[in-house]
């Protein structure tokens, strides 16, 4: 059974666990954003036994980057300096954020980030592909809304890649509704759900 909780609550051992789907969520999304307008993949529909389809280029990174001991300084070293920083320092990149964790017993096999502020958003929601398809995704969807909630935010803001479509159905399932780009990049959809 999978239980959320906030990362306070946890052992030490599922903050590198942490890092590791930081690290895995970061790489993926370079690898996508190196395709072009219009030729990239959805990641969330591997080919037949959960291959990749041919068209995905291959990652930096084995076959399961979570095992690699991710919380060592240096993990990300292929990453950029923004994101190489939210991995090997965790705990200072979201000091100020709510981070929450899917513990299958206990194993951390998803995560998410509820920013602070007056308009949070979620960020960095990830799944192991090992614990996709059984309902993980949603339930740390749920339970961000649950924390933006309690902090009297009156909606949750996210930010996803157009070719993320498999993603925008999930989110759109969970009540995002599309709202007006307050990011300039281009091929992000955005997207809010109402929490009153």
């Amino acid at each position: 059974m999978i239980a959320v909780q906030h990362w306070t609550a946890v052992s030490p051992t599922a903050h590198s666990r942490f890092a590791a789907l930081l690290l895995a969520y970061h790489r993926r999304t370079e690898a996508e954003k190196a395709f072009g307008p219009g030729t990239r993949p959805d990641p969330g529909h591997a080919g037949p036994a959960g291959r990749e389809p041919s068209s995905m280029p291959p990652l930096a990174e084995p076959s399961d980057p979570l095992e690699q001991p991710s919380a060592e300084a240096g993990a990300g070293a292929d990453l950029p300096a923004r994101y190489r920083a939210e991995v090997d320092a965790p705990e200072i990149a979201f000091a100020h954020d709510d981070v929450l964790l899917a513990l299958d017993g206990e194993a951390v096999v998803g995560c998410v980030v509820v920013t602070a502020g007056h308009d949070p958003e979620v960020k960095r929601l990830w799944v192991d592909p090992a614990a996709r398809r059984r309902g993980v995704a949603a339930l740390l969807l749920q339970a961000s809304a649950e924390t933006a909630r309690a902090r009297g935010a009156r909606e949750l803001r996210l930010s996803v890649w157009e070719w993320r479509s498999g993603a925008i159905a999930l989110y759109r399932r969970s009540g995002y509704l599309p709202v007006p780009s307050w990011d300039p990049r281009p091929a992000l959809v955005c997207l809010a759900l109402p929490l009153d």
